[in-house]
């Protein structure tokens, strides 16, 4: 039986349904995982993606032809029967479940599989061919639990604050600078969000997602304010004219890249913290396990090394190569608004 999904210079191309999932250059039609810059792109001549994801997606590509499907129910296009279901990794993310004569294929898009209360928990889906990300796909990659690290990050903001000084916490604006605000001890502090990162807080809050009170900068009267609160703000703040204004802070990183030494360096911070809104390794290899797929396909990321792992595990392993890049690095729009 021909492959139901392919590899082409737009994007990952499923053949009997004639559309694409997350195309890198315009195409007619599009099925769309999560809003994140590297899968979400402008151009395209209709979206699908899912309702949870609504808000967020439009917030960031502004006015497109989007249809939208709950997680779970099914559409069929072109013979392809289409379905969205939680990936965990993002407000909004899916994989998407293709089924065409008795054969069903599932692309992960990117996903996690701890829960965290800012997105639907990841939901195992049973399949015969696995489109999985590999960003973590070393088995170096390991995350101790997420209120570990939130107990963390309030002890360090807690201690900056009794010596007055802001911390200013770098973290991604879409997804994880949410999971920090809705994981931290708000009574610490007041919290202060970047320009890139408060459009979307609404986005996550019209959602439905409880999130602390947020403030920009130029909301705030009492400057005493500034050397007791927590900001955030994407990694592209560091170098602007905006971080001047909280004086004597302390800085520190969110990623899972944290866990490397070298990374850290690199981003001259007083800490890191490991965070990733990505699945480690274990967590890769417990998703693929729980699909029941006997043949996987690796994307973006580690790809030799998973692909080498499932073929020594017995599995059918293969690749794509795709024009995926992680979205832990600061996007234009990141950039550009302060």
């Amino acid at each position: 039986m021909p492959d139901m999904v392919v590899a082409r210079p737009e994007g990952l191309y499923c053949v009997p349904g004639h559309f694409y999932i997350d195309p890198w250059r315009p195409v007619e039609r599009a099925v769309i995982t999560h809003a994140h810059a590297d899968h979400a792109r402008v151009g395209h001549g209709h979206y699908l993606a899912s309702k949870a994801g609504e808000g967020v997606l439009k917030a960031r590509l502004g006015d497109i032809l989007l249809e939208t499907l709950p997680y779970g129910e099914r559409v069929t296009h072109n013979g392809v029967t289409i379905s969205l279901h939680p990936a965990g990794h993002v407000l909004g993310s899916s994989q998407v479940r293709l089924e065409h004569d008795g054969e069903v294929w599932v692309a992960s898009g990117d996903y996690k599989v701890e829960g965290d209360a800012t997105c639907d928990a990841f939901e195992p889906v049973r399949c015969d061919v696995f489109i999985t990300e590999s960003t973590f796909g070393l088995p170096i990659y390991q995350w101790q639990p997420q209120d570990e690290v939130f107990a963390d990050i309030n002890d360090w903001w807690r201690r900056n604050a009794a010596d007055e000084r802001a911390s200013v916490l770098y973290c991604y604006s879409f997804g994880k600078a949410q999971r920090i605000l809705a994981g931290v001890d708000a009574s610490i502090g007041p919290i202060i969000c970047h320009g890139a990162v408060e459009p979307l807080n609404r986005a996550y809050r019209e959602s439905g997602v409880a999130l602390p009170p947020t403030r920009l900068v130029t909301d705030v009267t009492d400057k005493t304010e500034l050397k007791r609160a927590l900001v955030l703000a994407p990694p592209s703040a560091g170098a602007s004219p905006w971080i001047r204004r909280f004086g004597d802070y302390s800085d520190a990183f969110a990623s899972g890249w944290m866990l490397l030494r070298g990374a850290r360096r690199r981003r001259s911070v007083d800490r890191g913290f490991v965070l990733s809104d990505h699945a480690d390794w274990p967590g890769l290899m417990r998703a693929i396990k729980a699909t029941d797929a006997q043949r996987v396909i690796v994307t973006h990321g580690q790809i030799p090394t998973m692909v080498r792992w499932l073929r020594q595990n017995g599995l059918d392993a293969g690749a794509f190569q795709t024009e995926y890049g992680a979205e832990e690095d600061p996007t234009p729009a990141e950039a550009g608004n302060a």
